[in-house]
Parts: C-alpha cells; sequence; structure tokens
C-alpha cells in the first residue's frame, strides 16, 4: 500500500538552516534516512520543498483568482518535502516516519494514497 509521508518543520528549524553550525549534521541525517528508506525499496520517490516563504497560494472566487504569497495555511509548521513509499501496512509507514529527521521536532503526516482513475 502506498503512503505519502510528508514532513513538517516549525519554521524556527527552517532558518535555523541558513547559517548554522548544525546545518551539515541536519542534511547528513535526511541523507541517511533517505539512503534507508531506497535501500529497503520502500521508496517510490519524493523531494524536499523550498522554504514555506517561496511559496504562492492561488485560490479561484466566483471566477476570479486570488493570489496570495506564502503558504495557505498559517500553522505552527510547515511542510518541508514528502515521501511516497511503498510498504505492506499503516504500522509500517508509522515506523518510518518515525525515522525522519524531523519527527523529534516537527512532524510527520502519514496519509494513504487515493486509488482511483489517476493512481
Amino acid at each position: 500500500m502506498q503512503y505519502a509521508l510528508m514532513f513538517y518543520e516549525n519554521p524556527s528549524e527552517f532558518a535555523k538552516r541558513a547559517d548554522s553550525p548544525e546545518t551539515e549534521a541536519y542534511w547528513a541525517s535526511w541523507t541517511a534516512y533517505s539512503q534507508a528508506a531506497r535501500e529497503s525499496g520502500v521508496l517510490q520517490g519524493g523531494q524536499a520543498l523550498q522554504p514555506p516563504g517561496m511559496s504562492t497560494a492561488v485560490r479561484l472566487k466566483s471566477g476570479a483568482r486570488s493570489v496570495q504569497d506564502g503558504p495557505i495555511a498559517d500553522t505552527k509548521e510547515q511542510l518541508g518535502g514528502f515521501f511516497i513509499i511503498d510498504v505492506p501496512d499503516l504500522d509500517a509507514a508509522l515506523d518510518w516516519a518515525s525515522k525522519a529527521p524531523c519527527a523529534e521536532h516537527g512532524g510527520v503526516e502519514v496519509r494513504p494514497i487515493m486509488n482511483g482513475p489517476s493512481g
């Protein structure tokens, strides 16, 4: 079964990576996590995202496009990236989510992939 693991972090964690001695260790932990998922065969794809401030939100209201700089949600934690994994069940997906480097200071949302006409 396929799941999306969506990695969330506090905006201060995004900012910390800009000029910090911890940056190298942070990215090394993600490299190790990604490599473990890839080598186990569960990783189907995924990407890191630019910081939330780089996003642009679009809504359509009464036929008129409304554009807003920044993410749609103004929350304590922001989406930093995602993986698509293929595992036997939710428990296995939760195990992979708990290994994510951001699980300790942010969070990981685990959501089943919808099987339908496009998937």
